[in-house]
């Protein structure tokens, strides 16, 4: 059986990989930034009732691997994620603005993927194809 989560309207199992950058790459995610940038993100996550599964904060780049109730889109995860950690770095590491003269801590874009645990691309194929078909029985 897939482990579920629920809310009052949904059953899901939705889980995400996103990687993104500090402006202009720079190698700024140094160990004291990288460990508050980690607590910033745990912090939201409580908040938001996203359930971070993995991190890697590294000084050009974050790696997070979470699951996130389907009220939020993939990009308003990051959004928030960001925009949460960038207002509290500027407010505690005043070097960093000296660094980032733009006023921005992250770079625009973004990588995500969906994941999934034990339902992939093809059982999804072979589900919608039963379907049409009726050919075939699935048990998830």
């Amino acid at each position: 059986m897939i482990p579920v989560k629920r809310t009052s309207h949904a059953v899901y199992d939705l889980k995400y990989h996103f990687v993104w950058i500090p402006k202009y790459r720079k190698m700024i995610l140094t160990e004291a930034i990288a460990k508050r940038v980690e607590e910033i993100f745990r912090e939201v996550a409580e908040i938001y009732e996203f359930e971070i599964e993995t991190m890697a904060v590294v000084e050009d780049h974050v790696h997070i691997f979470l699951s996130a109730p389907p009220k939020y889109a993939p990009g308003q995860i990051v959004r928030i994620l960001k925009s949460r950690s960038a207002k509290a770095v500027f407010k505690e590491f005043a070097e960093v603005k000296r660094k980032l003269w733009t006023g921005e801590f992250w770079s625009d874009g973004y990588f995500v993927r969906t994941v999934g645990d034990q339902v992939t691309t093809e059982i999804i194929k072979r589900y919608i194809e039963y379907h049409n078909t009726k050919q075939m029985a699935f048990d998830f």
